[in-house]
């Protein structure tokens, strides 16, 4: 009886769900998981084995893997007072001349963040969690992890995941090593997601769900962009570019087929910019995650019940 068990339980799909970076925009995807949680009558947290995410997609994780926090909560954490505390700016940033400092100075989100997650390290994560970023002097992607890097706190991984270039400071963390955004690497961390599933769960079947923040389909103006420099790339959103390429999402899909789902969708009236705390876009950030739910409900219900 006791192998017939163990046969069942490696066969049975381990399932990780990963969350992309896009700022705000990553509101919609909780908007969705919410949803979830209602057809389904469980949390996300019980409902998925690993966590992964990039930016503000890894703030989601680390709420869900560390709080274990249900939908509606990570909701409530996403409140538009939490964003505008997390958008502190000192005198200097605000008035910095042609973007010389981060827009922001990063203090408010840290409160914002030990506000939930308090002390917490990364290895006392109720399930496997993963946190991407680039570290600058080192010149290399980064996984932080409560498998790799359990020492490593929360605050500290979820900071540095979301560290975007412009937006925020540079980050260091316990070890001091300096980190930014990951999504500079990768903001679609699905694939590295199933990857690490497998070597963590000893097991080749793993399914992912993967919760996109919506893609800016606006065109850009090919002959005037000619003539940008630094400037005019900023001004028409070149992080946001970076961030929504989509070659990560097509190898995944090609790699993984039916065992990847990928919720996700054109921004249509959702700003493009990550941190538009405007309430006209909150609320069109949240009629964007029940339109996903209402074009792929069925199909993830199904997912998470296979």
């Amino acid at each position: 009886m006791k192998n017939y068990f163990e046969i069942f339980s490696r066969k049975k799909a381990k399932r990780v769900l990963s969350f992309d970076g896009g700022g705000v925009r990553a509101i919609a995807g909780v908007v969705f998981l919410k949803q979830l949680e209602v057809a389904t009558g469980k949390s996300i947290f019980d409902l998925f084995d690993m966590f992964i995410g990039t930016s503000a997609g890894g703030m989601n994780a680390l709420l869900i893997a560390v709080e274990k926090m249900n939908a509606s909560e990570l909701h409530e954490f996403w409140s538009r007072e939490n964003i505008l505390s997390s958008m502190s700016a000192s005198w200097e940033n605000r008035t910095s001349f042609l973007h010389t400092r981060p827009k922001y100075d990063g203090i408010g989100k840290t409160d914002t963040l030990k506000k939930y997650l308090s002390d917490a390290s990364m290895g006392e994560a109720h399930k496997p969690i993963m946190t991407l970023s680039y570290d600058v002097e080192n010149r290399s992607p980064t996984l932080l992890s409560s498998i790799n890097t359990p020492e490593i706190s929360a605050v500290s991984a979820a900071m540095a995941t979301s560290a975007a270039p412009i937006y925020y400071p540079t980050s260091e963390i316990e070890d001091g090593t300096w980190h930014i955004d990951g999504g500079i690497v990768s903001n679609n961390p699905s694939l590295i997601g199933y990857v690490e599933a497998m070597k963590h769960f000893k097991t080749d079947n793993v399914k992912v769900l993967s919760i996109g923040a919506g893609i800016d389909r606006e065109k850009i103006d090919g002959p005037a962009s000619k003539k940008w420099g630094a400037l005019g790339w900023l001004r028409n959103d070149v992080i946001g570019i970076m961030l929504e390429q989509n070659m990560d999402h097509e190898i995944a899909e090609g790699l993984m087929k039916e065992k990847y789902l990928r919720i996700n969708s054109s921004t249509e009236k959702v700003n493009k910019k990550l941190d538009d705390s405007s309430e006209i876009n909150l609320e069109r950030i949240h009629l964007m995650g029940m339109e996903w739910w209402s074009e792929f409900g069925d199909s993830t219900i199904k997912f998470v019940n296979s």
